[in-house]
C-alpha cells in the first residue's frame, strides 16, 4: 500500500482550521454539508444523475448569471450550430457538473482505495515512461468539472502534483477544498507568490499540474484560434517547459455521470512543443484541448468567462447582462 506522504513547503498555501469557522457566519455552510452527506453516500449513482438531469433542465432555461456565460461561450465556439443543439450540450453539461457535486465529497470522506477502485484511467504510460526516468512533467489540464480528480488520484498513487490555487471567498470551503486537494500529498500555490515556487517543486519531482484556458486578462495573452472564435490565451506554459526541462503531458480529468466512475484521460507528451514562437504555443495549446474535447463537450466548465478579455475591447458578458435587465 502507498505511504502516505508529507509535503509540506512554507511556500505553498497551507490553510489552517479556524475556531472562527464555527461562527453563525458559517452555520449555512455546516447546514449545507450535513444535508448533503447522506445524499453522497446512500443515494444510488442512477438516481443522482437523473436528479442532476432534471435540475439541468431547469437551470438552462435561466439565462442569468453563470448560466448565461455559458450561452455566450458556446454561441461564439459553435455558431454553425442551432440553438436546440447549443442547449442539449447545456443540458449535458449541467447534467455532469450536478452529478459530480453529489460525488466529489467522497473522494475525501471514502479512502484511497475507495478513489482508486472508481477511477478509470487510460494512457497512464505516457507520464510513467518519462517519471521512470527521473524526467520532469508538467500536465496540460483543461477546467472540466473533475478538474481536481486526476491531481489527487495521482498523489493517492505516489505521484503527487504542484499546482496553482484561488482562495475562495468562503474560507470554510476554501479550507476543506484545500485539504482535500493535499490529502495524499502535494502541494499548491497561489499565483500572487510568483512562479518560482512551482518550478522548484516541479525540478524537485513534482508533477507540475497547469491550467491552460483561464482568461487572466494578461497582457501578454496571444490572440488564437479556439473552436469557431478566439481566445486570449497564456503561451507561458511553452517558457515553463523551457525552464523546468519538462514533458507537456495532456490530461482530461473527467466524470461520467450515469457511472459515477471518474475516468482520467492521459494523452502522449507534446511532441514539438513549445514551438518556438508564443503565439505558435498558445494555438498549440488550444488546438490539444478542442482535441480532448471532442466527443466531451460535457465535461467542460462552460460556466467560465473564457472569453472575457476581447481584441476589441468588449466584455461580451457585461453587454449581455446590460441588454437583459434594460
Amino acid at each position: 500500500m502507498t505511504k502516505q506522504r508529507h509535503d509540506y513547503d512554507p511556500n505553498a498555501y497551507n490553510p489552517e482550521f479556524s475556531r472562527a469557522y464555527l461562527a453563525p457566519k458559517y452555520w449555512g455552510t455546516w447546514l449545507m454539508l450535513l444535508a448533503a452527506l447522506p445524499i453522497c453516500l446512500l443515494v444510488p449513482v442512477r438516481a443522482k444523475y437523473r436528479f442532476a438531469q432534471w435540475i439541468a433542465k431547469k437551470l438552462v432555461k435561466k439565462q442569468t448569471g453563470t448560466i448565461l456565460n455559458a450561452w455566450l461561450n458556446l454561441e461564439a465556439c459553435f455558431p454553425e450550430q442551432s440553438e436546440q443543439a447549443r442547449e442539449a450540450i447545456l443540458v449535458e453539461t449541467l447534467t455532469t457538473a450536478g452529478a459530480f457535486l453529489l460525488h466529489f465529497p467522497l473522494i475525501t470522506l471514502r479512502s484511497r482505495q475507495w478513489l482508486q477502485h472508481h477511477s478509470d484511467v487510460i494512457g497512464m504510460e505516457h507520464i510513467t515512461r518519462h517519471t521512470d526516468n527521473g524526467e520532469p512533467v508538467i500536465l496540460f489540464v483543461p477546467h472540466t468539472w473533475a478538474i481536481d480528480a486526476a491531481a489527487i488520484l495521482f498523489a493517492s498513487q505516489g505521484l503527487p502534483v504542484a499546482a496553482f490555487s484561488k482562495r475562495q471567498k468562503n474560507r470554510l470551503l476554501d479550507w476543506l477544498m484545500h485539504r482535500q486537494r493535499v490529502q495524499y500529498g502535494g502541494n499548491c500555490y497561489e499565483r500572487e507568490a510568483g512562479i518560482k515556487p512551482f518550478i522548484r517543486a516541479v525540478k524537485r519531482g513534482f508533477l507540475g499540474y497547469y491550467l491552460p484556458d483561464e482568461d487572466m486578462r494578461d497582457e501578454s495573452s496571444e490572440f488564437v484560434p479556439f473552436f469557431s472564435t478566439t481566445k486570449a490565451t497564456l503561451p507561458s506554459l511553452g517558457k515553463l517547459s523551457k525552464v523546468t526541462r519538462s514533458h507537456i503531458v495532456p490530461v482530461l480529468s473527467g466524470f461520467d455521470a450515469q457511472t459515477g466512475r471518474f475516468v482520467i484521460e492521459v494523452h502522449p507528451s507534446l511532441n514539438g512543443f513549445p514551438t518556438g514562437g508564443s503565439h505558435s504555443d498558445a494555438r498549440m495549446m488550444n488546438q490539444h484541448i478542442e482535441t480532448m474535447l471532442d466527443g466531451k463537450l460535457d465535461q467542460y466548465m462552460w460556466i467560465l468567462q473564457l472569453l472575457r478579455t476581447r481584441e476589441d475591447g468588449r466584455n461580451i458578458y457585461q453587454e449581455a447582462k446590460r441588454k437583459r435587465a434594460s
